[in-house]
């Protein structure tokens, strides 16, 4: 009968799973890729064009940006990488038929695979498809890499290992030389890998090779390690153009060299997401022995667009990364990968001086591009066209032979217009998973609401009820399976549903709607003062977009206000003690909060109204001055601060005289000490001769912690629990009873429980940067004040009680003090600390973006890339600090309550602490429906992906990490506290309760 609680959050986590699944099928749907393949007839003419070169170099440089190559830098430039490559800018003077530089703009997310599939197959990526970047897979759809193998051409790679990924089988064996690209740490070796493979090749007079790809990483590692500011940066970029200097020298006439990033970066060296510097990258063609542009050339204004970089004065030619894909397969003498939808660089068909080529090139594009549209719109998926059909069939036709220039213009707004119109719909809604999965995620919460409010009325006999109630559910869920079985059949009719979803919606259902009509409430335990009115509004706020952005700034409002009525008991509390208590600690608690909000990472939408303080600086990813300074004490000083909040309660004894002087103040400094040699390596304080060393300092430090408080901590926690020191004294007379006391007594649920907690307290601490692992502790100081709080005003709400019953003694009986001091828990209590853990979130660097992901935790415990350990690292690390938070939810119900009466003093807690963890998965279930429900409705919004998506990704993800948390919580932190206190306590649950000290 024990914990049949731990049931229900099993069956609400599932419930939620359930939602969370058959919504994101609906909602984030991968683009449908066509199978098709371009393919030419034995005369080439008809689809492609005589080659203008043998051979082609593509070099990648990642995360090249557009101002590191431009001739004209940024204003103010940076002091260490602007005008670094000066080669371009040498050769366009000397040259100017054979060298043209472009701003490329990529399509989000700018992750590696994604990019890497745009250039070779000049198709668009969907907001999904970022998360396949750590999990690559092999290119199906026709790309220029399948029409280079099925021309016989010889493709030569070395590199990001990311292309031997989606192309396994298409390099040749003897010259492919792929490098591990996630290891962030290695700046180098990849780069050295490259140059040691490309030279020989390029100087072999055989020419073994067609078409060679070179994709170095330094620069990008740079970027994410130490930011693009870094005087690093320089000798990287130093080193690149010493690289391209070699190159062009070893070039032949016949050979075509193409330089681009395949991304851009952020100020502080990150990518993924869509702010102009991401998207933003350089594209170089150089070619050694033939022109590239009639010099004498009048292109026409309309086919060259310009664009001005950020902080650039001048504009520049700006063309479309997945442009490309037709300009170097028509270049090649290739078709035109079937899916692209990019429109050929007119200056790089422009050899001749009526632009005969480039005119056959641009007609090529358009019936390559007229055909993707046609067979895309016969496909099940075509009618997303509909709406735009007449507009595109219309600019193609009017895209007839008349004035040279006007024809040209037509063909390529036609073009352009297929672009934009397929980036609206890169993203196939299936409304019928979506309005499933909302269904779910709704009659959850529902349900989660009236479980949480029945639980409170279900006192006597709450176990049999939990029985009773899981016992419906499961009930429901086997009847669903038929009705689901018995449906599947009728599925066809609608568009993209698959028999499992039919059969996981028709399961959960029945068994949602059932809990609900048995924890129907009567009318009259409805009380509007326990409405969650700020839940509601919280979660309907995220339909606004500007509150999605500021939504961190408006987090730290809302919870200083949610403590305003605990503030307001405490001035109208009946002694001075408890009036000093709650006026104290909720100024400590406000204090630790806004000290928090101090910590600030900046979304793009936030500038220029937001200022990065998380790190020192916007483009630098290393901590600040003050950070350094306090890191250590901090690490240090928190278990004593912990100690002196259970001293209050005379609970710093037993285990927690073990964990808190010694074991916790070693794993934390241990994690603190792991992100500072981190620190020093990166910003070369010592002589950077010793970075090997302090790399392997790191991991021993990361690993040390982390093994400490698994194995150390663990054990001892499971073994000796409980924070209590008892002795008993004995009579002298024989007839008397033996007095035992029991130091610790009034907190022996809530002590035991709380070095649970430090347990992976540990482990996140270890795994957030130096920021974060103040915010950490500012968090938990903010945590024990508001437990302090609360204890104090249900004290508060006791004397009310008694002394409105006409019996005051009541309280004052120590006797009956404890049966008092069973409050149930409250919503009101509850949501102070759904919303700090929203506030941890983004005071320990994150935001709802991709960029800012920290992937320097991915090498916390390894100081190279290692699945799935450095993968976890990154995911602990992100929500990792509001599941911590969520894991103290039970605190609530736990926290200076006593053990006495037993029977009843255990099942409270066992009872309350459910209805706790109940609580806060609710409050982050209604925050995932809102944001849900937002993006469904604004799906066609022009921000939908950039903000709403976004919010609702980490709103599912978080929801997750929460459920995850409180279920190990309740299953195994509550569950043993309660099991090894009532052994020290059933003996005496009958008879008069110890001595205690308080």
């Amino acid at each position: 009968m024990q914990f049949r609680g731990l049931l229900l959050l099993g069956w609400v986590t599932f419930v939620h799973l359930a939602g969370i699944y058959l919504y994101t099928k609906g909602f984030l749907l991968t683009r449908l890729s066509l199978s098709e393949l371009s393919g030419c007839p034995e005369d080439s003419s008809v689809c492609t064009l005589p080659p203008s070169h043998k051979r082609v170099v593509l070099l990648v440089i990642d995360a090249l940006r557009f101002d590191f190559l431009s001739p004209n830098p940024p204003s103010p430039p940076s002091p260490y990488h602007h005008n670094v490559f000066r080669l371009p800018q040498e050769l366009s003077a000397l040259q100017p038929d054979r060298s043209l530089l472009f701003t490329s703009f990529a399509d989000p997310p700018t992750t590696t695979l994604q990019r890497i599939k745009g250039i070779t197959a000049g198709s668009l990526p969907t907001f999904v498809d970022m998360g396949s970047n750590f999990a690559g897979y092999s290119i199906l759809e026709d790309s220029f890499i399948s029409q280079l193998r099925a021309a016989g051409k010889k493709i030569a790679f070395m590199g990001d290992d990311t292309w031997t990924t989606v192309f396994p089988t298409s390099f040749e064996d003897n010259m492919t030389f792929p490098y591990d690209s996630f290891n962030v740490e290695d700046l180098h070796t990849v780069d050295e890998g490259v140059v040691e493979h490309l030279y020989p090749l390029l100087r072999d007079e055989s020419k073994p090779w067609d078409f060679l790809i070179g994709h170095f990483l330094g620069v990008d590692h740079v970027g994410h390690r130490v930011g693009p500011d870094h005087h690093v940066m320089k000798s990287k970029l130093e080193q690149m153009d010493q690289v391209l200097r070699d190159v062009v020298n070893l070039l032949d006439d016949d050979t075509l060299l193409v330089l681009m990033g395949d991304h851009g970066m952020d100020r502080k060296g990150d990518h993924g997401g869509d702010t102009e510097l991401e998207v933003t990258a350089a594209v170089w063609f150089y070619s050694k022995g033939h022109s590239l542009l009639h010099q004498s050339a009048q292109i026409p204004s309309s086919l060259l667009p310009v664009s001005t970089f950020p902080g650039a004065t001048v504009p520049h030619r700006a063309i479309q990364q997945i442009d490309l894909v037709p300009t170097l397969a028509l270049m090649f003498g290739l078709p035109i990968p079937y899916n692209n939808l990019g429109s050929v660089i007119p200056e790089l068909f422009w050899n001749d001086l009526e632009g005969r080529r480039f005119n056959r090139a641009l007609e090529l594009n358009s019936a390559q591009v007229e055909t993707y549209l046609h067979t895309y719109r016969a496909s099940p998926y075509g009618g997303e066209l509909d709406n735009a059909w007449l507009t595109l069939k219309a600019l193609r036709e009017n895209a007839v032979e008349g004035p040279t220039g006007a024809y040209w213009t037509s063909l390529n707004d036609y073009m352009r217009t297929a672009l934009a119109v397929c980036r609206e719909l890169w993203a196939q809604f299936n409304v019928t998973l979506i309005g499933m999965g909302l269904t779910l995620l709704f009659l959850s919460s529902l349900a989660t609401w009236l479980l949480w409010t029945k639980l409170a009325h279900e006192k006597e006999q709450w176990e049999a009820w939990e029985k009773n109630t899981f016992r419906s559910n499961f009930y429901g869920m086997g009847a669903g399976v038929l009705l689901g079985a018995a449906v599947s059949p009728y599925r066809s009719y609608v568009k993209g549903l698959e028999i499992t979803h039919v059969l996981l919606f028709f399961m959960i259902l029945p068994s949602v709607l059932t809990c609900i009509v048995i924890c129907r409430p009567k009318l009259t335990d409805f009380r509007l003062q326990s409405t969650p009115i700020l839940l509601v509004l919280h979660a309907a706020a995220f339909g606004s977009n500007s509150f999605t952005v500021w939504e961190d700034s408006i987090i730290t409002f809302l919870l200083l206000s949610s403590l305003v009525p605990s503030v307001l008991v405490g001035f109208h509390a009946p002694t001075t003690r408890l009036r000093y208590r709650i006026l104290g600690f909720s100024a400590l608690s406000a204090v630790c909060i806004r000290l928090m909000a101090a910590s600030t990472v900046c979304r793009e939408e936030q500038q220029p109204n937001c200022h990065v303080t998380f790190f020192s600086s916007a483009s630098v990813s290393a901590p600040p001055l003050p950070v350094l300074v306090l890191a250590v004490p901090a690490a240090l000083g928190l278990p004593y601060a912990m100690r002196r909040f259970l001293k209050i309660s005379q609970s710093d004894k037993g285990l927690a005289a073990l964990f808190l002087p010694w074991i916790v103040p070693t794993v934390l400094f241990q994690g603190c000490l792991a992100w500072v040699s981190e620190w020093i390596e990166t910003s070369e304080v010592i002589d950077p001769s010793w970075s090997t060393q302090l790399r392997l300092a790191r991991t021993t430090l990361g690993w040390g912690a982390v093994t400490e408080t698994l194995i150390v901590a663990v054990s001892l926690w499971w073994m000796f629990p409980l924070c209590l020191r008892v002795s008993a004294s004995q009579p002298t007379d024989p007839n008397e009873k033996k007095e035992v006391t029991v130091v610790g007594f009034a907190n022996a649920f809530g002590a035991p429980y709380l070095m649970f907690w430090c347990i992976p307290f540990g482990v996140f601490y270890t795994l957030n940067q130096l920021t974060a692992q103040i915010t950490l502790g500012l968090a938990t100081i903010a945590i024990l004040s508001y437990l302090e709080v609360i204890d104090s005003v249900r004290d508060v709400r006791g004397f009310d009680a008694a002394f409105s019953s006409g019996t005051p003694s009541m309280v004052l009986d120590a006797n009956a003090l404890p049966s008092a001091t069973l409050a149930p828990v409250t919503f009101a209590e509850i949501t102070p600390l759904a919303l700090l853990a929203l506030h941890t979130f983004y005071a320990t660097g994150h935001q709802s973006t991709i960029s800012s992901i920290q992937w320097k935790s991915a090498f916390v415990l390894t100081a190279t890339l290692r699945r799935p350990l450095s993968t976890l690292s990154v995911i602990l690390n992100t929500f990792g600090p509001p599941a911590l938070v969520a894991l103290a939810a039970p605190l609530l119900a736990l926290w200076n309550t006593p053990p006495l009466p037993h029977p009843a003093a255990a099942a409270h807690a066992r009872r309350e602490a459910v209805r706790a963890a109940l609580g806060l998965m609710l409050y982050h279930a209604a925050l995932l429906l809102g944001s849900a429900a937002s993006a469904a409705w604004l799906r066609r919004h022009l921000m939908v992906w950039k903000i709403f998506a976004p919010r609702f990704m980490n709103a599912a993800a978080s929801l997750l990490a929460v459920d995850l948390a409180l279920l190990l919580g309740v299953g195994v932190g509550v569950r043993r506290v309660v099991d090894r206190v009532g052994m020290v306590f059933v003996g005496i649950a009958g008879g008069a309760p110890p001595r205690k000290t308080q």
